[in-house]
């Protein structure tokens, strides 16, 4: 079951003019013009793949960051170090989505060239939503991989555990094949802290046991997660097979915090992201055309499976996030009903006009 509604009804945005007004925003809270740029087209993105926890909705709490002094809104990372196809990078809690953009950016061209490169960056501020970033790198043929994990905070007890220890951790992969983009973007829990939230904030419960409460019986109830002592979100795998979805987690922990040098043993530096993004180019390895061929022929056996009775055909990973990113772009993205009054709220305190549903301009 997906944890991103599937929403096609209500007002539609336009989301060059979404992109435009988040802009605007940043630039008013401080950041400087190319990064803001970049993160409000990438905010953008995530909801127009259905990812509204981790769109627009984020804004306000990335303007509080500014404004704090928590996001800084200008400069660039520092290189700690670096050889033809790895660097890692001190993020110095800049703005997530650009630094990682930046960093898949490098890493696509050196992959161009060596097959394979990877950039770690520690101390980023957060990134948003995973999947936002695929496909600008698997359209031009490569393969992309993305991990990210807070250890400024915790949220996923240890399997047979009580008490916090990592975070989501999700991990994003994206590759291309005859029919389009094929994209994963899966926490290593079976919810994530956004979602919690909303529902809390709605008075709803979770359709399954997505958390544990206090004492580690599961429960659907988000109001778990935010007692004293708290709750924890489940593993991916529930109360099943959780334990793969915590070594899972575990593995995101090494190859984004220990990879990078700093992480859970260090001092908190609020909330932000280690990070590990790795490209790699088919055409150095089997090729391209191969790697269209095997793809296209897992597409085409996915598509071609008998479904359940009664239920949908069998898609990729991806499938209907990327159908969502079409129809948005050619219709206008249908918000959650949630974002609206915030973005009007924040353009009335920058003193900037609120982006208005299409037919009502």
């Amino acid at each position: 079951m997906s944890l991103h509604a599937d929403r096609t009804a209500g007002p539609r945005y336009d989301a060059a003019s979404l992109r435009s007004f988040a802009a605007a925003l940043f630039e008013a809270g401080g950041m400087a013009e190319e990064k803001a740029a970049t993160v409000a087209e990438i905010l953008v993105e995530g909801d127009l793949m259905g990812h509204d926890t981790h769109g627009l909705n984020l804004l306000a709490p990335y303007l509080d960051g500014l404004a704090s002094g928590d996001m800084q809104g200008d400069g660039r990372p520092t290189v700690l170090s670096s050889t033809p196809v790895a660097e890692t990078w001190e993020g110095d809690k800049l703005p997530g989505p650009w630094l990682v953009r930046t960093a898949a950016d490098l890493a696509s061209e050196r992959a161009a060239i060596f097959g394979l490169a990877a950039v770690s960056i520690r101390r980023a501020h957060h990134i948003g939503c995973l999947a936002a970033y695929l496909p600008r790198v698997v359209e031009r043929g490569q393969v992309m991989q993305l991990l990210c994990s807070d250890p400024g905070t915790a949220s996923v007890a240890p399997w047979g555990g009580t008490r916090r220890v990592i975070t989501p951790n999700p991990l994003a992969a994206g590759w291309p094949s005859p029919e389009g983009p094929v994209m994963i973007d899966v926490s290593m829990s079976i919810t994530t802290n956004g979602m919690t939230g909303r529902r809390r904030a709605e008075g709803t419960h979770f359709p399954y046991e997505a958390l544990l409460d206090a004492e580690g019986r599961p429960t659907t109830d988000p109001e778990a997660f935010f007692t004293e002592p708290a709750g924890t979100l489940l593993p991916l795998g529930g109360m099943v097979a959780g334990h793969k979805g915590f070594g899972l987690g575990l593995m995101v922990e090494a190859l984004t915090s220990a990879l990078g040098g700093y992480g859970r043993a260090d001092p908190p530096a609020g909330w932000g992201a280690s990070v590990l993004v790795l490209v790699i180019d088919p055409a150095r390895f089997g090729g391209t055309d191969a790697f269209l061929r095997e793809t296209g022929w897992m597409a085409d056996a996915v598509h071609a499976n008998p479904p359940v009775a009664g239920g949908p055909a069998p898609r990729l990973p991806g499938e209907r996030g990327w159908q969502r990113r079409r129809q948005a772009l050619a219709e206008g993205v249908v918000l959650h009903p949630s974002i609206p009054p915030m973005l009007a709220a924040r353009a009335a305190k920058a003193g900037i006009a609120a982006p208005v549903p299409l037919g009502q301009g």
